[in-house]
């Protein structure tokens, strides 16, 4: 597969190239383009070239052109969800449900681009501003990078691509090293679909350099990364350096906090939905589970009932629900981490083993709120770490331990505990009754603290990728 540059589908300048492979069996399924300085630095050029024109195009045009591409999507869903599938090691069902959710989002963020209107401000609404008129109006920012990471690349193409595209800008998507195929096909029906060329590209290769490349040049005027918290501060750097605007979304470490009236039976089913869906590979997974002293026992006897009836195998197998993880690398650190949790006081009462890129589901009991699992380390994987408390009040100071406040939630039979719980947790969000994996496309998405800068979603997007310009008529009056 190819890169697209100025709107054609381009080899590395060098012709050096990357194999992607299928984690699930070690196959090479494709190969991408290693991108050079060079390619990058021209994709930048191609793009402030593409968005002067594209910023031209009438909003609702721009609205008709990612509908067609809605339309080619629907078209080309299945080899869409298989390739999805293969470079990813996702369930083929999940990978469906993915592509199944771009014409969603892309059709809630054109009905929002049609409806940005500016704001006025009348004469006379303070004082000495009698005789004049105010206006606002949003303008496109110009380049946006979209750095999109493995484990929803699909899903988070849809939350920074069609805003950025429907205000007016470039984008250039960087996906990532481990499954860009997918990402490259949506780039190359977004082409055909009619986007000026040069609007939307995708550049390949790995991220240290060439997402570094991308972020560091100074006709990048903002960069939008999911990822690492380590990443996203290093892209912070390099943002800083011409004073692009960035908006990140990067790690999590979701307290899952059930307190001792709660819906047992609820709270364990939203641990599969919670905790195993993508393979435990979710931002806003729940991911410390804090249950009150007197539930743990029967809260964790439920939870590996439910687990053991979830099939694990082929991703490519429609009755498969819990595939691989992204690499074998990725697999071993979660290993790494279990095995730390263990040392630190842990119980492993099921799972526990990897073979090659899987890992079982894995539950562990009586780990102590001192481990470094109830605090800072977040585990990629579908492994559920149980630690006890009292109390609310030791519940929420275990769950702000972290230093990352991405979402939380909190299961309880009383609407003013639950109220009272959330106002209290350092998170971008919280969900009542529900693990904290929820995000829908017109909600704003984003976290506290080391989890990130800005929001995601149809209500809150567009304000990344614009500016806002007052336009004043003095002494209009």
């Amino acid at each position: 597969m190819k890169m697209i540059i100025g709107g054609k589908a381009v080899n590395a300048s060098n012709g050096a190239v990357i194999e992607v492979t299928n984690p699930a069996n070690g196959k090479v399924i494709d190969t991408v383009p290693a991108a050079t300085e060079a390619d990058v630095k021209l994709a930048v050029e191609k793009a402030r070239e593409g968005q002067k024109k594209w910023a031209e195009v009438p909003v609702h045009e721009k609205g008709d052109i990612l509908l067609k591409f809605v339309a080619l999507v629907e078209e080309n869903k299945e080899k869409l969800a298989r390739t999805l599938s293969d470079e990813t090691g996702k369930p083929i069902t999940e990978a469906r449900g993915e592509i199944a959710n771009i014409p969603i989002a892309f059709k809630g963020f054109v009905e929002r681009a049609k409806h940005l209107y500016g704001e006025i401000i009348p004469a006379g609404q303070e004082k000495n501003q009698e005789h004049h008129v105010l206006f606002t109006l949003r303008e496109p920012i110009g380049v946006v990078a979209c750095v999109i990471p493995f484990n929803f690349p699909c899903d988070l193409f849809d939350q920074k691509v069609a805003p950025t595209l429907l205000a007016g800008n470039a984008a250039i998507v960087k996906p990532s090293t481990d499954n860009p195929l997918t990402l490259c096909m949506l780039t190359e029906l977004l082409v055909k679909a009619g986007v000026t060329d040069g609007a939307i590209e995708i550049v390949t290769g790995r991220g240290s350099q060439v997402g570094s490349w991308l972020c560091k040049n100074p006709e990048v005027h903002a960069i939008t990364l999911t990822g690492s918290t380590e990443v996203g501060i290093e892209t912070y750097k390099n943002a800083a350096s011409h004073l692009a605007h960035i908006a990140l979304e990067l790690g999590g470490n979701d307290a899952f906090i059930v307190w001792k009236d709660a819906d047992l039976d609820l709270a364990a089913e939203e641990v599969i939905w919670g905790r195993m869906y993508n393979t435990g590979q979710v931002c806003c997974a729940s991911k410390r589970f804090l249950i009150h002293n007197s539930l743990k026992e029967a809260f964790a006897s439920k939870v590996v009932e439910r687990i053991k009836k979830i099939k694990t195998g082929d991703p490519a197998d429609d009755a498969t629900e819990i595939g691989c993880l992204i690499s074998e690398k990725a697999a071993i650190e979660v290993e790494r981490q279990v095995n730390l949790t263990v040392s630190q006081g842990g119980k492993i009462i099921l799972g526990g083993k990897r073979n090659g890129a899987f890992y079982e589901p894995t539950v562990i009991t009586e780990v102590p709120k001192t481990a470094d699992v109830a605090r800072d380390m977040e585990i990629f994987g579908p492994v559920v770490p149980i630690i006890g408390f009292e109390t609310l009040e030791e519940a929420v100071e275990i769950a702000n331990a972290s230093k990352f406040g991405l979402c939380g939630c909190i299961f309880t039979a009383d609407i003013k505990t639950a109220w009272q719980t959330a106002a209290r947790l350092e998170c971008g969000g919280v969900i009542i009754n529900g693990a904290s994996f929820f995000r829908s496309f017109e909600m704003p998405f984003g976290g506290y603290k080391y989890s990130g800068i800005g929001t995601e979603g149809v209500l809150s997007t567009f304000d990344e990728v614009t500016r806002t310009k007052t336009i004043v008529l003095k002494n209009i009056i």
